[in-house]
């Protein structure tokens, strides 16, 4: 697929069928955030492939918005091992996560896999029940499956501003 129609399709998924992702195409969505650039190549992401009952079940517990995905990838890293900016006021944690998140994004809609990006849950509370190491902060999940039959995008996924209104040359 062209990465322009990538970019402009792909689309939050809100309701997802009873169908599995294919493990190859896991395995490519997870390649696709392993080699995702990161500051000083610290590569402090970790990512947690969530697809058992009880794993599910915790998410549920934390967020309404799984949707049925039959997989959520939780993006953390780890706040130990991250790379401090000039000025000392910010990291790149965040930064290097979000980054990786979205490359696996594009790369599930690339292998035909639906998917959501949520941030609507306390992450604090999901990493107790997941009980993730206490160095790694959460930072957003990855609903993962095909899409049912009668869903789609939102009606306003394709109104954007003009480039004139968001971008300025200096």
């Amino acid at each position: 697929m062209e990465f322009s129609e990538v970019i402009k399709n792909r689309y939050s998924c809100k309701k997802f069928s009873d169908k599995d992702v294919k493990k190859e195409a896991l395995d490519k969505i997870l390649e696709a955030g392993r080699v995702t650039p990161t500051a000083k190549n610290l590569q402090e992401q970790h990512i947690y492939v969530v697809q058992s009952e009880k794993g599910l079940a915790a998410i549920d517990k934390v967020t309404p918005c799984r949707y049925n995905a039959p997989v959520v990838l939780v993006v953390a890293y780890n706040k130990n091992n991250v790379f401090t900016y000039p000025g000392g006021k910010r990291d790149s944690g965040i930064e290097d996560a979000s980054i990786v998140a979205t490359h696996m994004m594009l790369a599930a809609y690339n292998e035909g896999v639906d998917s959501c990006w949520i941030n609507f849950f306390d992450p604090d509370e999901l990493a107790a029940a997941l009980e993730l190491p206490e160095e790694e902060e959460i930072l957003m999940l990855l609903d993962l499956g095909i899409a049912a039959e009668e869903t789609g995008a939102l009606p306003n996924h394709s109104s954007r501003k003009d480039l004139e209104e968001t971008v300025s040359y200096m």
